[in-house]
């Protein structure tokens, strides 16, 4: 008898595991909340390990046509002029900008196109409530309708609805760093040359531009330091005019920024966040991704943990011959120790990239020009290169239960 798999999300982790389902005999179906696939988004990058699951898909040549080059991050002051700068070669792709960057939009379009004709899609729809049994679980959905399913993930990101439903008030997973960020697409207001541009305002205050595919255009980034904000997650009004009240009068392109974000229609807005949930499964129900482990916009590795935790988790399912019962837990034992690894925030977290005061930006940008002068970029690269993503990919084969040990240095 096939499994069959009720997925949550169709973003990255979903359209992911729903691939490797597919490639192991199981019948995944995708429900997702939005009407259709989302485009555009922010930029996401595929590091480390990450890079062997997306090529043993088959889909490394559509991602690097499909990627941004982006050539490093500069730190910027109110004239424009650079304050530090830090090229993506020099730490070799292992700095905040990555060899493989790619906006999320497009990711999700490749992984959607690689599951189209094989896997069911319930767009505009969303799980109401879980009734678990010995046999299942009774998956009722907002538009009324009800389905059974030999498993749920929840796939559905830090907000997930899955989680709540299965585990728990979000309150009890979910850690807010101090801050909240805002992604949307504007006209761009001076040439990037494939550089991501970040001005720092003193009150932890950031205002970046990502390049786009169309040098018209950019990703503009809007992000601040603060205690927990009580807010209408629904109400796009709102958030749109606490970033004005936030960002008005700060120089550089804040201006123009701020008035393309009244019109903005990708605009996105949330906290930033970690998700920490000490095991990942109830019965039937499992969480991968964000909705399990989220280590914060901030650490840069979101992406990279959905397309592993997909990889691993399908795996093991398969290795268990759809026994969720042994396939959970050793799901969670085997990605445990990468987990904790990309969990960790850069030094200094958020106090140090987004610094409080003039002093602290000043002292942030010399110690930025410092790390990149040529005897630390030599010796920051080999210490990267030294500590090796903490997972060793199975090579899961589709006669299932046939596990072979591969070396994580694959990545290299």
């Amino acid at each position: 008898m096939t499994t069959s798999v009720l997925i949550s999300g169709g973003g990255i982790a979903g359209p992911a595991l729903a691939y490797w389902l597919r490639q192991h005999g199981f019948a995944p179906t995708i429900v997702e909340i939005a009407p259709a696939p989302r485009p555009g988004g922010q930029t996401v990058d595929i590091r480390g390990i990450s890079k062997v699951v997306v090529e043993r898909m088959g889909l490394m040549p559509a991602i690097k046509r499909a990627q941004l080059h982006e050539r490093g991050l500069e730190y910027v002051r109110a004239n424009g002029r650079t304050g530090a700068a830090m090229p993506a070669e020099l730490l070799d792709g292992a700095g905040p900008v990555a060899d493989i960057e790619i906006l999320r939009g497009d990711l999700a379009g490749i992984l959607n196109d690689a599951v189209a004709g094989d896997v069911e899609y319930l767009y505009g729809d969303s799980i109401a409530a879980l009734d678990q049994d010995t046999a299942g679980v009774l998956v009722t959905f907002t538009s009324g309708s009800q389905r059974r399913f030999d498993l749920v993930v929840g796939a559905d990101g830090v907000h997930s609805r899955v989680r709540r439903l299965a585990f728990g008030p979000e309150e009890e997973f979910v850690q807010h760093l101090g801050g909240y960020g805002s992604f949307f697409t504007v006209e761009t207001p001076e040439p990037l040359n494939h550089w991501m541009k970040i001005y720092s305002a003193p009150g932890g205050r950031w205002v970046g531009l990502r390049p786009d595919h169309d040098p018209r255009y950019a990703k503009a980034l809007l992000s601040f330091r603060s205690p927990v904000l009580s807010y209408d997650r629904r109400d796009v009004d709102a958030q749109k005019a606490l970033l004005a009240q936030r960002f008005t009068g700060l120089g550089w392109h804040t201006d123009h920024i701020l008035t393309a974000l009244r019109d903005a229609d990708d605009f996105y807005f949330d906290s930033t966040s970690r998700v920490v949930v000490p095991e990942w499964s109830r019965g039937r129900v499992v969480l991968i991704g964000d909705a399990g482990y989220c280590g914060s916009p901030l650490a840069g590795h979101g992406t990279a943990l959905s397309l592993v935790g997909a990889y691993v988790l399908a795996g093991e399912l398969a290795a268990a011959d759809g026994d969720h019962v042994r396939a959970f837990p050793s799901y969670q034992a085997q990605l445990q120790a990468y987990v904790d690894q990309r969990m960790e925030l850069p030094p200094g977290g958020i106090t140090m990239a987004m610094p409080m005061t003039s002093l602290g930006i000043w002292f942030r940008n010399a110690s930025t020009r410092l790390m990149m002068s040529r005897p630390f970029t030599g010796l920051l690269a080999k210490m990267a290169a030294a500590v090796p993503d903490k997972i060793e990919l199975e090579d899961y084969s589709v006669e299932r239960g046939n596990p072979v040990r591969v070396a994580a240095e694959e990545a290299e």
